[in-house]
């Protein structure tokens, strides 16, 4: 058994993957299988390894967001810096060349 140290694998370089052996329900494995072949993913591996690194960038955007709530809760925004705020975003759409969008 390898030991993981300040986050790495024990005789593991940078970058090498470490193979995890899952079990999943039939119906789950044959969508996997009808997403490999309808060129989704080149791979089970990929399409997994794809779905999993979604989940983590959503966790991770959640704890982004919580900090960011828990910021807002202790120091929130004052009066003045929500009117400036609303000043720049309306000077920012009247600068704004519209007549080059239609």
């Amino acid at each position: 058994m390898r030991m993981c140290i300040a986050g790495r694998t024990e005789g593991y370089a940078d970058g090498m993957t470490i193979q995890v052996a899952v079990k999943l329900p039939d119906e789950l494995v044959a969508e996997l299988d009808r997403l490999v072949a309808a060129g989704s993913f080149a791979s089970r591996s990929q399409a997994i390894r794809s779905g999993l690194e979604a989940v983590v960038a959503g966790r991770h955007r959640e704890q982004i967001d919580l900090r960011y709530r828990e910021a807002m809760t202790r120091l929130p925004e004052t009066d003045e810096e929500i009117a400036e705020a609303t000043r720049l975003a309306i000077d920012s759409i009247n600068d704004e060349p519209w007549e080059r969008w239609w």
